[in-house]
C-alpha cells in the first residue's frame, strides 16, 4: 500500500485550493459558488448536507478543507483581506496553519469557521452571518 501524501498547507496555496475546490464541485451540478456574500449560504446548505449524510469529520476533511479556502477566498475577494500563515501563537489558538488578516489588523480563522459549522450545525455557526458581522471588513458603499 502506498504513503498518502499529506498536503501542506500555506497562505500562497489558499487561492488555487479554493479554486480546485470550486472547479471540482461546479462540475457535478450548479452550485452558485461565484464568491459572493450570498454564496456563502450555499456553503452553509453543503455543510449541512454533509452532517446529515452521516459524514464523521475525518470522512468529510477535504471537502471541508475545500469549503473553508472558499470562504477564506471570498472573505478576500469581498471584504478586504489576505491570506496569512499564522504564526505559532496563532496556529495554537485556532488549530491551522493559515487565516486571513482582514484591513484593521484582525486576524480570522475561516477553516476553523467551517469545522465550527459541521460541528454544532447551529444557525449560530452560519458562514454567511460571520462575514455579515464580521469586524474588520472593508465595507462597501454605493457612490
Amino acid at each position: 500500500m502506498g504513503k498518502q501524501v499529506e498536503r501542506v498547507t500555506c497562505a500562497g496555496g489558499m487561492r488555487g485550493q479554493a479554486a480546485e475546490f470550486v472547479t471540482r464541485v461546479t462540475a457535478r451540478g450548479r452550485l452558485p459558488l461565484d464568491y459572493s456574500v450570498a454564496s456563502l449560504r450555499v456553503v452553509d446548505f453543503l455543510i449541512d448536507g454533509l452532517r446529515k449524510g452521516g459524514a464523521d469529520q475525518d470522512r468529510a476533511r477535504e471537502p471541508l478543507a475545500g469549503l473553508g479556502a472558499y470562504v477564506g477566498e471570498v472573505l478576500v475577494r469581498r471584504a478586504g483581506a489576505v491570506w496569512v500563515d499564522l504564526d505559532e501563537l496563532q496556529r495554537t489558538y485556532f488549530g491551522q496553519e493559515v487565516g486571513v488578516r482582514m484591513p484593521d489588523g484582525r486576524v480570522w480563522n475561516p477553516l476553523g469557521k467551517v469545522l465550527n459549522r459541521f460541528t454544532s450545525g447551529g444557525p449560530e455557526d452560519s458562514l454567511q452571518t460571520f462575514y455579515l458581522t464580521l469586524h474588520g471588513r472593508v465595507r462597501r458603499t454605493a457612490a
